[in-house]
């Protein structure tokens, strides 16, 4: 497709990362783009690309009547093995296909790939966590509405030793990084 490859070679001229390009209702065309240094997307560099789009569609005479320029966010989309190697160490959320011993989203720290499966072309990727972990992200996520009760119930059936899940890029529905914030403010 003539249009998708345009935006993508314009993004990337500019030294960013084209991560997906979508046609919305009334001619709104959404890009979202990322930094290659690994740095936050800023304002300014979304209208920096969407200045350069801006150009690059009226030369090409593509058809959209707004233009939206995006970063991926925090809870970004894992969608190619670039992506699941660049942020192998992170907290990601696994949503499979099909249920796996009767689940289908497990949360876990994304494994790095080991050098040998890199090459291969069906890569496999794993995450792990364990009890601690689990309980770690969930400290990072609780707010003051959080029933302890039930959250006390889940940590008990909790397995005690470290576990791991295996899956291809073909056997997931998703892969989502996991946003950590802290609005609590600074320790004195």
């Amino acid at each position: 497709m003539q249009q998708a490859q345009t935006i993508e070679d314009t993004v990337q001229g500019l030294g960013y990362q084209f991560v997906e390009a979508s046609w919305a209702a009334a001619g709104l065309l959404r890009v979202t783009i990322d930094r290659a240094d690994g740095a936050p997307v800023t304002v300014d560099d979304c209208e920096r690309v969407s200045r350069q789009l801006q150009y690059a569609l009226e030369v090409e005479a593509l058809d959209y009547k707004r233009l939206e320029v995006s970063s991926p966010g925090l809870d970004r989309l894992l969608r190619t093995p670039e992506d699941l190697r660049r942020f192998a160490g992170q907290a990601v959320d696994v949503t499979l296909r099909m249920p796996f011993q009767g689940r289908k989203k497990y949360r876990g720290i994304l494994q790095p790939v080991s050098d040998e499966a890199a090459g291969e072309q069906e890569s496999s990727y794993s995450i792990a966590w364990d009890e601690a972990l689990l309980a770690e992200l969930q400290r990072g996520r609780s707010g003051p509405n959080t029933n302890k009760a039930a959250a006390a119930g889940r940590r008990a059936k909790l397995a005690q030793e470290p576990q791991e899940l295996r899956f291809s890029m073909a056997e997931v529905r998703e892969v989502r990084l996991v946003p950590l914030l802290d609005f609590r403010g600074r320790k004195s």
